[in-house]
């Protein structure tokens, strides 16, 4: 998987889903074992600041855990390239690293991916945090890509219509959504 030169999978599991910001030949559903979607990574530049942190999802690496996205399959002519827009894109702190793993295409095939997942011993990591808190913070982060309050309302509009719903996203723009009504 080390040759990306000759294109690469990619896993989307948040923001990649929506807005991908690359082209790519295939994607298809997937499914990863061992990790879960989280909200459990500080944002201090995309969807909060130093001062007002946001939080955006990771994947976090949990026994009997499985999420669901997307896999894009990137051609040969822009991976080098798309590889370099991913890296600026996602490791603008560390906090994420680059990790190989096995996805489940809905169609039946295995593939080897591209996956950005949390490193639990960077600062950034916040551990499991109750949604209510999770609600507190991302109804009131605004960085550089936008309020967080979109990111989670995208993310979890599109895992709908995409037939993948993760109640524990619905239930949060639920929750985030009653917060920003009260406020106007």
């Amino acid at each position: 998987m080390d040759d990306f030169e000759n294109g690469f999978w990619v896993f989307g599991y948040g923001s990649l889903l929506w807005n991908p910001e690359f082209d790519f030949v295939d994607h298809a559903p997937a499914t990863l074992t061992g990790y879960a979607r989280s909200f459990c990574m500080w944002s201090i530049h995309h969807r909060g600041s130093v001062d007002v942190p946001g939080l955006v999802l990771a994947l976090d690496a949990t026994a009997g855990a499985t999420c669901r996205g997307v896999a894009f399959q990137v051609g040969a002519d822009t991976a080098l390239q798309c590889l370099n827009d991913l890296r600026e894109r996602e490791l603008v702190s560390s906090a994420y690293f680059e990790d190989h793993v096995k996805l489940h295409l809905d169609d039946g095939r295995e593939i080897t991916a591209l996956a950005y997942v949390i490193d639990p011993k960077h600062v950034q990591y916040t551990g499991p945090l109750p949604l209510e808190q999770q609600a507190d913070i991302i109804a009131v982060a605004t960085g550089g890509r936008g309020p967080n309050s979109a990111y989670l309302f995208n993310t979890a509009e599109h895992l709908v219509g995409m037939g993948m719903e993760d109640v524990e996203l619905t239930v949060l723009a639920d929750k985030v959504r009653s917060r920003l009504h009260a406020k106007s």
